[in-house]
């Protein structure tokens, strides 16, 4: 039976070829005076991009800043440097120029800098919500996290190997800028990454024990199904235009709660689990989904048998006559097998890592603290469940 629901998913978005020459004019209907520009490493500066917006905002008179340097796994020390910058300049309004990495720095800086009487990092340790945020809008270059129309955010602390959450329609942003052409330089591992956190974005949504909508499993599932098709055409074909455009789109729908409506609010144990991975190995995010996933699914199927089920016949194209249990089984193997194909490991050897007993203890308990008790929906987990997902990772 289908849950009540609220969907909210205010960020207008200006997709296709060329929309990035517009960003100032864009900006400028918000009132902005006083933009910071927050991006990465080079490639935006090589692509010509920055330049582009650069320009934009000289042709419409508004200020701005600049902070570069964000990294995947983005940092907390970033964010502070970046509050600081803000608070010296008057920024009024943030500008996101990459990924999520860039996105989440930009709404991170933007929750402090509207209460710059607080101490950010206690969003993301859940000891308070936010009141208050400036507008944020991103020129998106890597389609992945989906936070260029979600309202999430997630920072790593680099002190003490932290990385964490916070939720809050505050940081919707109040548009995005998407251009597939700016995502053909990805390297491939980059590129089919960001396809696996698409997919779990819905993924997550989708294996829940809490109200299921026709409409809404229809919708995922053929989102499910794009991004497989395009993530194999892109492993070989990376300037394929439309395929970019295919998987960047659904990279927005993705993560803006479409994909969930009438449901529970989904499970999310996967990314949970996996960010305790990107805190203590600075892993790529959608590699670590991927190493984590079928370990977990594994583990929680007989829970959530239906929905597994589903997935292996509507999603991996399962036609196997056998019991639920086989059937599901095999649709695990079919991801799997998917991952492989698009070069994206199944476990933590062939991500590259081997945890101790004790560092997967640890990444357990934190998960844990994280979560703030049992969680999940396919199955609810303890902190002992989650040794053994991570256990039989490896």
């Amino acid at each position: 039976m289908a849950y009540n629901f609220e969907y909210y998913a205010p960020t207008r978005v200006y997709f296709g070829r060329g929309e990035e020459k517009n960003t100032g004019r864009y900006i400028r209907r918000y009132g902005a005076q006083n933009v910071m520009l927050v991006y990465g490493g080079s490639s935006a500066g090589r692509s010509g991009l920055l330049d582009l917006i650069r320009q934009s905002l000289r042709d419409e008179n508004i200020a701005f800043s600049e902070i570069g340097g964000v990294v995947p796994n983005p940092h907390l020390d970033k964010v502070y440097e970046g509050i600081s910058l803000g608070r010296k300049n008057g920024t009024d309004f943030l500008l996101a120029v990459g990924g999520g990495s860039a996105i989440d720095t930009a709404k991170a800086i933007a929750y402090g800098l509207a209460e710059p009487e607080q101490d950010v990092w206690e969003l993301y340790e859940h000891t308070r919500k936010a009141k208050k945020c400036l507008p944020v809008a991103g020129v998106l270059t890597i389609a992945a996290a989906g936070s260029e129309t979600s309202k999430g955010s997630v920072i790593t602390n680099e002190k003490t190997g932290s990385k964490r959450a916070y939720d809050d329609n505050l940081a919707r942003p109040v548009f995005a800028i998407m251009n597939p052409e700016y995502t053909v330089t990805l390297p491939d591992y980059q590129t089919e990454a960001g396809c696996v956190d698409i997919m779990m974005h819905t993924m997550e949504r989708y294996f829940t024990n809490g109200g299921n909508m026709e409409i809404t499993d229809a919708l995922a599932e053929g989102l499910l199904r794009t991004v497989m098709k395009n993530a194999v055409i892109l492993h070989t074909d990376p300037q394929n235009y439309d395929a970019r455009a295919e998987v960047m789109w659904a990279g927005s729908l993705a993560h803006n709660d479409l994909t969930g409506c009438g449901n529970d609010g989904g499970d999310f144990m996967s990314h949970k689990l996996e960010h305790e991975l990107g805190g203590m190995f600075d892993v790529t995010h959608g590699a670590g989904l991927a190493a984590i996933w079928p370990s977990w699914a594994r583990y929680v199927k007989a829970s959530c048998l239906p929905r597994f089920v589903r997935y292996a016949e509507n999603v991996m194209g399962v036609s196997l006559r056998g019991t639920d249990e086989e059937i599901a089984e095999a649709g695990i193997r079919a991801m799997e097998g998917f991952y492989r194909q698009i070069g994206m490991p199944v476990n933590m050897a062939e991500l590259g890592i081997a945890p101790s007993d004790e560092q997967i203890r640890e990444m357990a308990g934190r998960c844990m603290a994280a979560c703030g008790g049992h969680t999940g929906s396919a199955k609810v987990l303890t902190e002992e469940d989650m040794v053994r997902i991570y256990t039989n990772a490896r």
